[in-house]
């Protein structure tokens, strides 16, 4: 009888335990606005306050009218490509950030340079292979095969971004604390 109930009090333990685990995972998710990852929202990309240059200069530029992040960041050769691109350079940015090792200034990785540049030839096929277009740029149909495009084209879509100086005045949405009421006026209150 001894037993059974140590072996009924452990699994009550254990049961608390992971209840209180899976709450803990759950309110991380909301807080940290997973779900807006699943989009493809600009906006979503300012969930990380580094990223605000890199929006805002993105937003005064020409690519803003017809294309979104994802449209160049994100590879578009399958869903499942796409989405696994996307869950591994969120789960890197959520490592870097949650540990506070965000550099001041962010440069895109080698995955990502392909990535953007196969996106590139992809949205601007036809101008690729416009011969009038081309014919006015000496080697263009080289260059495109030994170079990536922003070699050339250096300020597409982004201008230049130089961390935090680069755009001082540039409005970006300001995120919606996740926070709920309730407890932002609590902790209003104890200060």
């Amino acid at each position: 009888m001894e037993k059974t109930s140590l072996s009924y009090h452990w699994q009550r333990c254990f049961s608390i335990l992971a209840g209180s685990f899976f709450g803990i995972f759950l309110y991380i998710i909301y807080i940290s606005n997973v779900s807006s990852y699943l989009s493809d929202k600009p906006e979503t990309c300012v969930n990380c306050h580094i990223m605000s240059p890199q929006y805002a200069t993105w937003n005064h530029s020409s690519h803003r009218e017809i294309t979104n992040c994802n449209d160049c960041h994100v590879p578009h050769n399958n869903f499942i490509n796409k989405y696994y691109f996307k869950a591994k350079d969120g789960m890197n940015h959520a490592y870097v950030f949650s540990l506070r090792n965000e550099p001041q200034v962010i440069f895109i990785k080698n995955e990502g340079k392909e990535v953007v540049h196969q996106n590139c030839i992809r949205c601007h096929k036809e101008q690729l292979n416009d011969p009038k277009l081309t014919s006015l740029v000496y080697n263009h149909k080289q260059n495109m095969e030994s170079r990536l495009c922003w070699d050339c084209h250096r300020e597409v879509p982004h201008g230049r971004v130089n961390g935090l100086a680069s755009t001082p005045n540039a409005r970006i949405p300001l995120l919606e604390s996740p926070v709920p009421e309730w407890l932002d006026n609590l902790m209003n209150e104890s200060n």
